[in-house]
């Protein structure tokens, strides 16, 4: 295991700037991910670190060598693409112990190797197969055996799982982590899908327009988000509009068009002024409906709409000057038909208050 760091790394195309000042560290044996909108530099950063591009500035380390101008194969990294890029003529070993020949390991060697990465990944009895002849789950699985057969001392992941569909994509999430985990790999791991950021990283980072918005644990990217575009990207949310009234703190109080909030900074470092105006995160799930007012964090509105979905249930609730969109757990639909008011309601701690 080894770590990453990443020092003030920019890389242009022409005038496009993809990576504009990044810098980060990825603990030894952390699954870390790269999120953000398409564009963001999420895949530029990452093929900087497999070195397919070399930064125009900054540096990247591996443990303590500096691996920014070395070429691919000698960083020794595990790559795992989008499209797999498996050789249909080949063997399901034949594909795993491609780069083990290319790198002259003896036979012997090669055999125990791949039979060990294709265990790893439970496709042993798969050995002799064509690439042909197995779905595309299977196909994820031998990509990953052949990044892990070389030994790297880390592994890459562009959206490895964005080929499968949505039943294989939850069996492959834990079967990755799992992997990385028993290997004690290093891995980043590039999305653009929340929860599978948000299922099995261990830290990630939110880019946008090149540059990291936030780094965090998947809990604190989600519930203390730093900026209205980690907000609205990670999961789903409702903006409120408002103007700061007090600050204790961390905790502020909120004039809205709905009423009085309470609720905290997102951002730590950001100390806003009695009068300016921000705006209020709450996510869906944290409204409860009451038939009853509060003195705060409370909204009157009527159901416009009501879909059951089993589990969950969600609501738009119409309010005087927002619409808010509420989600409501093991719900009893038949109490919330459409047309009747509800007060949503709001802990403090399920507030962010963020820059407008």
């Amino acid at each position: 295991m080894i770590a990453l760091t990443i020092e003030g790394l920019v890389k242009k195309f022409g005038d496009t700037v993809a990576l504009d000042g990044i810098s980060l560290r990825i603990e030894p044996g952390e699954l870390f991910f790269l999120l953000g909108p398409s564009g963001c530099g999420k895949t530029t950063l990452l093929r900087n670190i497999a070195g397919f591009y070399i930064p125009d500035a900054g540096r990247i380390l591996f443990g303590d060598e500096d691996v920014t101008k070395l070429p691919p194969h000698k960083r020794n990294t595990g790559m795992m693409f989008q499209s797999y890029a498996l050789w249909p003529h080949m063997t399901v070993a034949k594909n795993v112990a491609f780069g083990l020949e290319e790198r002259r390991i003896p036979a012997a060697e090669i055999r125990q190797r791949v039979h060990a990465a294709l265990d790893s990944v439970q496709m042993g009895q798969y050995a002799e197969r064509k690439i042909a002849q197995l779905s595309g789950g299977q196909q994820q699985r031998v990509a990953l055996a052949r990044a892990l057969v070389i030994r790297p001392r880390c592994v890459l992941l562009d959206e490895p799982l964005s080929n499968l569909d949505a039943r294989l994509r939850l069996e492959m999430r834990s079967e990755i982590r799992r992997v990385c985990k028993e290997n004690g790999l290093t891995a980043i791991y590039v999305t653009h899908d929340q929860k599978e950021a948000l299922s099995i990283s261990d830290r990630m980072a939110v880019l946008e327009g090149g540059r990291i918005a936030q780094i965090g644990t998947p809990e604190q990217v989600y519930r203390r988000p730093r900026t209205r575009i980690v907000a609205d990207f990670i999961g789903e949310t409702n903006f409120l509009k408002g103007k700061m009234q007090s600050l204790d703190g961390r905790k502020a109080c909120i004039e809205t068009g709905e009423g009085i909030f309470e609720g905290f900074l997102g951002d730590p470092e950001w100390k806003p002024s009695k009068g300016d105006e921000v705006s209020l995160s709450i996510r869906p799930e944290s409204w409860s409906l009451q038939t009853m007012p509060a003195p705060v964090n409370a909204v009157k509105g009527r159901i416009g709409e009501s879909i059951y979905l089993g589990e969950v249930a969600q609501y738009r609730l119409q309010a005087a000057h927002h619409d808010l969109k509420i989600f409501e757990l093991n719900p009893h639909i038949s109490a919330r038909g459409e047309g009747q008011e509800f007060f949503a309601v709001a802990s403090a701690d399920d507030v962010v208050v963020l820059k407008p």
